[in-house]
């Protein structure tokens, strides 16, 4: 058969599609007793029409999957087939249940190696999305097993098959759809005399699938808006905040969940410090945080917008920290130390680094916040990811391009090898009253995973190198779990952690 021949439609089943159907099955199931009862086909459709899928070439039925719906924690344990159909008449669907279970997926054989059966389960994988279910459960025949039952085990069978070393029709082609065995199903189907009546109990479980339960509502369309700010002389930390609630309330307009701004934003206040040295210019920056803390809460309870406050010093005792702040929108605050202190911030200011990194609940997502030079060390990310951070958030101060590129690289592998959103967000132009900060370098960026569902750069949007403007992204947050579970690659799920772990010293 040629495939210029071929009109594929993928539809619904209908009743009247029954005397094609029972050929088909005739044909394919003539091992186990053939087709199913018009009536048994009948109350399917009529119970569940939408979990009966075909294929059509011009009209004539090739391809079939019956499916229903059932309780997660019932079909999830051992069971039978006749649990699901006794005696291919009464059928166990349930219009409350949490997962569709696979009754059946037959090709005219005349069809096979066309992926008919690929095209099926995407459908099915679609609809479990689309209801929300938890899983797709299956029964799988393992009809080659005749053959090797004298030296395996059902159990041996499976994991050879598992390992490619043995084909099974059912199962590789189930395992190659990135179902999961479960567990060995013991007289599943006793007349199936290849499979000795044990079959394999299968599971695909929906990535996407939000627990009706659930009371806490987490948005997964997202837009973040990042403010590339233009160092410039301030008279006033009025002033400042003043430039810093202009942004705000423009980056709210457009509907944004999250605003971020630079490290030491409000560097310039230094400016007004009486003194040339840098260590007291500094800790003279520091005596407006808690300031700064408190209006930029305010802002995002008023705004309705989660503020990534940039970093500020802080002054604990005698120390002298670099830290950012997260401000939630229902007036909560975070906050996350910078840990990794640059030399120059170490030599000139003595600030310290902090001793915790940690990953943050919002309504928009779970959130990171690396400070500038944590970004260049990997673990950091790798510790957010592992504590379930979607989007890592990085305000960085550069002041040549070289610097700033280090923070860029380091950046997109972040968000490559953790599969996450990372946006960094720096300040431009020339700060001369202020000594160490009078030039700046900057082109704020949000990058994504490298994969199929992204740009295919992995560059979500950037700035306009050297400008003071707003960048808006908008971040589709159940991409992450898709490309997770089911990427190209998956680097957080393939970690070989039998040869190395990541251990966080509390």
């Amino acid at each position: 058969m040629s495939t210029e021949d071929l009109i594929l439609k993928v539809r619904e089943l209908t009743k009247d599609d029954f005397p094609q159907l029972k050929q088909l099955m005739d044909t394919v199931y003539k091992d186990i007793g053939g087709s199913w009862p018009k009536h048994t086909i009948d109350t399917l459709i009529g119970q569940f029409p939408e979990g009966q899928i075909c294929i059509e070439d011009q009209g004539q039925l090739v391809a079939v999957a019956l499916t229903v719906q059932v309780d997660y924690k019932r079909f999830s344990n051992p069971h039978t087939y006749d649990d699901l159909i006794t005696n291919r008449m009464t059928i166990a669907h349930d219009d409350n249940g949490d997962a569709l279970y696979g009754l059946d997926v037959f090709i005219d054989p005349e069809y096979r190696g066309y992926r008919l059966g690929r095209r099926l389960y995407e459908a099915r994988k679609e609809l479990c999305r689309s209801l929300n279910l938890r899983a797709i459960l299956a029964g799988g025949r393992i009809v080659n097993y005749c053959h090797h039952a004298d030296e395996l085990t059902p159990s041996q069978y499976i994991e050879e098959v598992d390992r490619k070393a043995i084909y099974d029709p059912i199962l590789s082609f189930q395992l190659a759809n990135d179902f999961q065995v479960k567990r060995l199903l013991r007289q599943y189907l006793p007349e199936d005399k290849k499979s000795q009546g044990y079959a394999t109990l299968l599971e695909w479980s929906n990535i996407l699938f939000d627990p009706e339960e659930s009371t806490f509502s987490q948005k997964r369309q997202v837009r973040i808006g990042a403010v590339q700010w233009q160092m410039r002389e301030f008279h006033s930390a009025e002033e400042v905040l003043k430039q810093v609630e202009y942004f705000v309330d423009a980056v709210s307009d457009y509907k944004s969940d999250f605003v971020v701004f630079p490290e030491f934003f409000n560097a310039p206040l230094m400016g007004l410090a009486n003194t040339a040295q840098q260590q007291e210019a500094i800790r003279y920056l520091a005596s407006f945080t808690e300031h700064f803390r408190q209006q930029l809460s305010q802002m995002a309870v008023s705004y309705n917008i989660n503020i990534i406050t940039g970093s500020m010093p802080l002054l604990e005792g005698k120390e002298l920290f670099n830290v950012a702040y997260l401000c939630r929108r229902d007036g909560s605050t975070e906050v996350q130390y910078k840990l990794h202190i640059t030399p120059h911030e170490r030599r000139d200011w003595v600030i310290e680094g902090g001793h915790k990194v940690q990953a943050f609940d919002t309504d928009a997502g779970k959130v990171g916040i690396l400070v500038c030079y944590d970004v260049e060390f990997p673990e950091l990310g790798r510790i957010l990811a592992d504590q379930g951070m979607e989007m890592l958030f990085v305000p960085f101060w550069t002041d040549t391009k070289n610097a700033y590129l280090r923070v860029r690289h380091c950046a997109q592998a972040r968000a490559i090898e953790n599969e996450c959103y990372v946006a960094i967000c720096g300040s431009v132009g020339n700060l001369p009253q202020v000594e160490s900060l009078d030039v700046q370098y900057a082109q704020s960026a949000v990058f994504s995973p490298s994969d199929f569902a992204f740009p295919h750069d992995a560059v979500m949007a950037e700035a306009t190198p050297n400008t003071e403007m707003i960048l808006f992204s908008d971040l589709d947050l159940d991409k992450l779990k898709v490309v997770r579970s089911e990427g190209s690659v998956r680097n957080l799920k393939d970690r070989r952690r039998d040869l190395f772990t990541l251990t966080l010293h509390k």
